[in-house]
């Protein structure tokens, strides 16, 4: 008997549809957390050192004058002189300042050329202060610039690889000012969703409360749950932070296929889904050759070289795609498979799925880059 109800419960299960969840994902992973955020710091600077390979004065003369200033600085009186040095080059400098970032603290900075500099390889950045919205200085870089590519040129040949006038110089900036921000003084905080979504933000809310055991979190919309923190009976917002980023939630979203035409990529989502069509392809060719004879007079005899144009035009018909159907599908999987049993390229794939979703037979969000 036990045996018997074994092998029934086993043929429901095999008869049961299974279900494609998403894979749990952290809710750090998921939301930002407002006021938890970064801010980004510019600055205008010099690079020395380099080998030849900087600014053209005369075609950059803001270099010109922010060596002056920077020498002024050091007691070098240079008003009137003429220099045109080859090894320096003015530069931007950005870098973004984390959430809670304190002073003495280290930051990336990424240098890029603003003139006609060539390479920055091997060059050093002076100190420069870097500034935010508010037009206060919050960090100082300077420091060796890792270029990111090398060049290398001849009389009658060059050849570039990679971006060398760009480059980083890693913990390359010292904070000097902290962004006030008390996380511990705020009541409530509220989770901003990366992708918005109505069951998703639902999840969330609900994870949040069954792992508190108290209702503390409220979605607000589709892409906002605020956490009440003073209900949540813990010391801190930091705590309270702490303990539910970690949660897990299965998000979900809605079904996209994305384009990028340069390229030839098709990303889809696994919720796409595709009615049932009928879909043709034709493969029609234009040729145009061109083939000028040149006509000359005989020797010694008066006229004229000539250059007669003719041009060979013929439009030819390939076999192309017969009509072909697409059955309606259940999964990414037969999406694809059916797409593929046409035999095209991935750019004619690209036009095939513009008009399937023009004949409304595509029922996901169509997302051209």
């Amino acid at each position: 008997m036990k045996s018997l109800t074994r092998l029934l419960l086993l043929l429901l299960a095999l008869m049961v549809p299974t279900l494609s969840l998403a894979a749990p994902i952290r809710i750090k992973d998921l939301v930002e957390f407002d006021g938890v955020r970064g801010n980004d710091l510019v600055g205008y600077g010099l690079v020395v050192g380099l080998n030849g390979t900087g600014d053209g004065i005369r075609n950059a003369p803001f270099t010109e004058e922010i060596m002056a200033n920077i020498l002024e600085r050091l007691g070098v009186n240079v008003n009137g002189e003429q220099f045109r040095p080859k090894n320096v080059a003015a530069v931007m400098v950005t870098a973004t300042l984390p959430a809670f970032a304190r002073a003495g603290g280290k930051i990336d900075v990424t240098v890029s050329a603003i003139g006609d500099a060539k390479s920055l390889l091997g060059g050093t950045l002076i100190m420069t202060p870097m500034n935010a919205a508010d037009g206060e200085i919050y960090a100082v870089a300077q420091g060796a610039v890792i270029a990111g590519g090398v060049s290398a040129q001849g009389q009658a040949a060059s050849v570039v690889q990679g971006v060398p006038t760009s480059g980083m110089i890693p913990s390359g900036a010292h904070i000097e000012r902290e962004i006030g921000f008390e996380l511990n003084s705020l009541s409530s905080i509220r989770l901003a969703l990366r992708e918005p979504d109505f069951t998703t933000a639902g999840r969330i809310e609900k994870a949040i409360n069954s792992e508190f055991g108290k209702r503390i979190a409220s979605m607000e919309d589709s892409g906002t749950v605020t956490v009440n923190i003073g209900a949540a009976g813990m010391r801190s917002a930091a705590h309270v932070l702490g303990r539910l980023e970690n949660l897990d939630v299965e998000p979900e979203q809605r079904a996209r296929v994305v384009v990028d035409q340069r390229s030839g990529t098709i990303v889809m989502g696994e919720d796409v889904r595709i009615s049932r069509v009928a879909v043709s392809q034709g493969n029609l060719t234009l040729r145009v050759q061109e083939a000028p004879l040149v006509v000359q007079p005989n020797p010694f005899a008066r006229g004229e070289t000539v250059v007669v144009p003719r041009t060979q035009a013929s439009i030819q018909q390939g076999p192309g795609i017969k009509m072909a159907e697409v059955p309606e599908t259940s999964s990414l999987s037969d999406v694809v498979a059916g797409l593929n049993a046409l035999g095209v390229s991935p750019r004619d794939m690209i036009d095939i799925l513009k008009s399937i979703n023009a004949a409304g037979a595509l029922h996901a969000e169509f997302v051209v880059n």
